[in-house]
């Protein structure tokens, strides 16, 4: 239990950071340890309340109206996606977005984004980019994050609009895990209580980090995890 919350206050500073990406660190490493099926609903009822934390500090921040044109097409998304979990080959599809989002995660580490704001037409794509992914792997922040920072320059209007965005979005999720009965084990619970802690001095430290990040710099790490979440993708087809 001391390596789970470790591994939380580590995913949550970096969560506070940049306003996603602890999935994308506490998941893997928690699955070394614990089986998926505690893995999973644990952060995503963490998620749930960063992304409500952090969405309702800078609520002034969110972009709702990106957030309208996104949610609907992430949820078409996941229904593509669910689709093709049971029809289609993944590993073509997990090698084509794994390369892609490392590709762009390179871009913005070394400063070579294309300049300009992207039309909203592309929230219908990231969208369902973002939707398929998460339903197909278990990583859709990667098209959602991509779309959010070429179309708002502030760093924490991003944070704030893909807070809000994944706080929808996974409590639509933890109502199907609910329902499930995945939410019921005893030791889940135990651990999202004392995970609170953690969870929130990570929030706190990464949120104190960003205040002091430029928008350079938040391109930067963001080009960081995508490129650790093109990563996981490729050991997820070499595994």
């Amino acid at each position: 239990m001391v390596l789970v919350l470790c591994i939380l206050m580590s995913a949550y500073f970096i969560r506070g950071i940049t306003g996603f990406g602890s999935g994308l660190i506490s998941v893997p490493l928690l699955a070394l340890s614990q089986p998926l099926h505690f893995a999973i609903p644990l952060v995503l009822a963490l998620d749930f309340t960063a992304s409500v934390v952090l969405g309702s500090a800078n609520n002034k921040k969110a972009n709702w109206s990106e957030i309208k044109v996104l949610l609907p097409a992430g949820m078409v998304g996941a229904c593509i996606g669910a689709f093709a979990l049971l029809s289609l080959p993944t590993q073509p599809v997990l090698i084509a977005l794994g390369a892609f989002t490392m590709f762009v995660g390179f871009r913005n580490i070394f400063g070579l984004q294309a300049q300009g704001r992207l039309s909203r037409a592309w929230a219908i794509p990231a969208g369902l980019a973002g939707g398929s992914a998460g339903a197909l792997f278990g990583v859709g922040s990667p098209p959602y994050i991509i779309y959010l920072t070429r179309r708002l320059v502030d760093k924490s209007e991003v944070r704030a609009t893909f807070s809000w965005l994944i706080a929808i979005d996974g409590g639509f999720r933890l109502g199907l895990f609910l329902m499930a009965g995945l939410l019921f084990d005893a030791k889940l619970q135990m651990a999202y209580v004392l995970g609170l802690a953690p969870m929130a001095l990570g929030l706190y430290v990464g949120n104190k980090v960003h205040m002091d990040l430029t928008s350079e710099g938040m391109l930067r790490v963001v080009g960081a995890l995508l490129v650790l979440s093109g990563s996981m993708l490729f050991l997820k087809v070499a595994t």
